[in-house]
């Protein structure tokens, strides 16, 4: 995923906002405003492909390794919509990963109120 990144954002200061690398990624909503009115429709179609697919398909996964986006899946799937759980998690993979490329510095997590539980394992068996 990082190479992804690297390789379709190039230079993180051309996103001054996280906001506007979350778009480019394709993770906002469509806007569509007409006459004063203004209505938002499912994700927007102008996007990074490839980027939005790579970080859709980490933010599966990424809950199960790390706690802080596990609780941002938990409070967004409470929710009720499982796709937009998704959608939360990769947004805030995006500002991990604008974090990290900005201030070069390795990523950390910070500690949480679940951090101190052992995140289990994924069981892979029978998964090939």
């Amino acid at each position: 995923m990082a190479l992804s990144w690297a390789l379709e954002v190039g230079e993180p200061e051309r996103f001054p906002t996280t906001a506007q690398a979350v778009s480019y990624c394709g993770l906002t909503s469509a806007q569509v405003s007409s006459a004063g009115k203004e209505a938002r429709g499912p994700i927007s179609k102008q996007r990074n492909k490839h980027l939005q697919s790579v970080l859709i398909e980490a933010a599966k996964v990424a809950p199960l390794w790390n706690t802080q986006l596990k609780e941002i899946h938990e409070r967004e799937l409470a929710r009720g919509n499982p796709n937009q759980a998704t959608i939360a998690v990769a947004r805030k993979l995006v500002a991990y990963l604008l974090a990290v490329d900005r201030s070069g510095m390795p990523f950390h997590t910070k500690e949480t109120k679940i951090t101190k539980e052992p995140v289990p394992m994924p069981n892979w068996e029978g998964a090939l």
